[in-house]
């Protein structure tokens, strides 16, 4: 495929053409909102690519013999095919539909997730090409397993980020929150494809709001794009703040989006937390001036409308959601973090 020239396209309905580097808007409703902000086509390609520094991303381009290793044609060699969304690419004037470049098969998930020499010798000598791998993004070790027709992503974890992956999980579901659905795997988690294959559009923040994650600047944002989402977002800050995630980034919350209309329905579940908690070993006695704990009071001071969507937590609702879990850790101690957070939060 020429990477100068190809057609955008979103399920089977043409959206933008890009050609000669300049993109042309066929479907505006329908156009991708990182194409809206941004109108460049490889720029947006570029954000669909599997994370060229993960040491399984450099075999699996091996194993399937890519010659050129750039992001851009990496994206090209799966038409831009995604499991979260249902975006892709064709050339000009080609008579490709979508499911022709949907995903089928989980056939390279073991050399994506684990990179064992089998695993890249069996890819190796595979005559298949087309796989999801090469559209997943982010930095840690993952893969796509396709079980029971449904896409579940494994996630390479140690013992203790499973654990604080798991409680936010717990804890956001018996609290009400809108959580993607989490298992515990053997030396991963698994988490279930929220998008159910794409029948609605996964718009991740960074669509919209550039590297810009600063909390405010998002509350104006989802007041201008999409309202509703403004509830489920503060929760999810919520959830940060207590839990102690510093990683939560443009690329991992965002909004979803009907696929034959374009209009965006509401806030993306809450995922990825494998960096919360105790994940890097048990954070200490929390204070006023912590940042996370500093940045959502001044959220919540600027916008005292949406303290109502913080939820109350409780001591024993944190002791029954680290009983259910089941797994070794100081209970006490996550206890004391958590609800030490929480009342240093502004009601």
């Amino acid at each position: 495929m020429d990477r100068d020239n190809y057609e955008i396209l979103s399920g089977d309905t043409l959206v933008a053409i890009w050609e000669n580097r300049r993109l042309r808007i066929v479907n505006e409703a329908l156009l991708p909102l990182f194409l809206k902000r941004v109108s460049h086509g490889d720029l947006w390609l570029e954000t669909r690519a599997i994370d060229s520094h993960r040491a399984n991303s450099r075999l699996l381009k091996k194993a399937l013999r890519l010659g050129e290793k750039d992001d851009v044609s990496t994206v090209i060699h799966v038409n831009g095919a995604t499991i979260t969304d249902n975006y892709w690419i064709r050339p000009i004037d080609s008579d490709l539909t979508y499911r022709d470049v949907q995903f089928a098969d989980d056939y390279f998930s073991n050399l994506a997730l684990k990179g064992s020499y089998n695993s890249f010798n069996r890819a190796a000598n595979s005559k298949r090409s087309r796989t999801p791998e090469l559209t997943n993004v982010g930095s840690f070790e993952k893969c796509w397993k396709l079980r029971e027709g449904k896409w579940w992503m494994y996630k390479k974890a140690n013992h203790d980020e499973m654990f604080s992956e798991l409680f936010v999980y717990e804890l956001g579901t018996a609290l009400g929150m809108n959580m993607a659905v989490y298992e515990r795997g053997e030396g991963c988690i698994k988490s279930l494809d929220f998008t159910n294959a794409a029948t609605v559009n996964f718009e991740p923040a960074s669509a919209f709001m550039g590297d810009n994650e600063e909390y405010p600047d998002v509350v104006e944002a989802l007041k201008k794009l999409c309202p509703e989402a403004i509830a489920d977002y503060i929760r999810l800050l919520f959830m940060d703040t207590v839990c102690a995630n510093p990683d939560r980034h443009t690329n991992n919350f965002g909004l979803l989006r009907d696929t034959k209309t374009g209009k965006l329905l509401g806030f993306a579940p809450n995922y990825d937390n494998n960096m919360a908690l105790i994940s890097r070993g048990y954070p200490s006695k929390p204070k006023a001036g912590d940042l996370l704990i500093s940045l959502f009071n001044a959220l919540l001071d600027e916008y005292p409308e949406c303290r109502r969507y913080n939820p109350l937590l409780t001591e024993e609702l944190v002791r029954n959601t680290i009983t259910k879990i089941g797994m070794r850790v100081k209970t006490q101690t996550i206890v004391d973090l958590v609800m030490g957070r929480y009342h240093l939060i502004r009601k």
